[in-house]
């Protein structure tokens, strides 16, 4: 197997566990938080795709899926390339309206299609090509695709668990 079978492989799990989070739930179930402070299902998986997004783009030179098209008003969002979720406060993430779940699930899938196709061209020696020297050690590219891997499953575990809590 290949690095970009590996990656693909980590990552071509996320489009199950998306849909299973948000299939079939509400507008305001999407939007429902256990608690003050908590994040509702429609967030997570919204910010899961928002760093698969932000981070795959930066790695392309290109803009971000959410800022062509019409997919941030699916949201109740404006096309803002910043706008990841990473320092909302909770009226930030209440903020966030998922029009429904389909919404939520068309731009994972928008978003994944376009990373597996990034993935598709990768050869072993490109993982250690630095890609983030703000950091100290600086960020190469297979630690980069490690940390949007496990950001996305961690978020899409939280999003289960909050449906589950539903």
């Amino acid at each position: 197997m290949n690095v970009s079978d590996v990656l693909n492989e980590a990552l071509g799990r996320l489009p199950d566990l998306v849909r299973a989070a948000v299939e079939d739930l509400t507008p305001d179930q999407l939007c429902w938080a256990p608690a003050a402070g908590a994040n509702p299902v429609g967030w997570l998986v919204w910010h899961l795709t928002r760093v698969q997004d932000g981070h795959v783009a930066d790695l392309l030179g290109a803009e971000q899926v959410y800022v062509t098209g019409n997919w941030a008003a699916r949201f109740g969002r404006k096309p803002d390339p910043d706008d990841t979720g990473y320092g909302h406060t909770a009226a930030d993430v209440a903020a966030v309206r998922p029009e429904n779940g389909q919404a939520l699930i068309d731009y994972y899938t928008a978003v994944h299609e376009r990373t597996r196709d990034y993935l598709a061209g990768l050869e072993p020696g490109d993982l250690d090509r630095v890609v983030d020297r703000r950091w100290d050690p600086p960020v190469t590219l297979g630690v980069r695709l490690v940390s949007v891997i496990d950001d996305d499953v961690q978020h899409a575990g939280q999003a289960a668990y909050v449906r589950g809590l539903l």
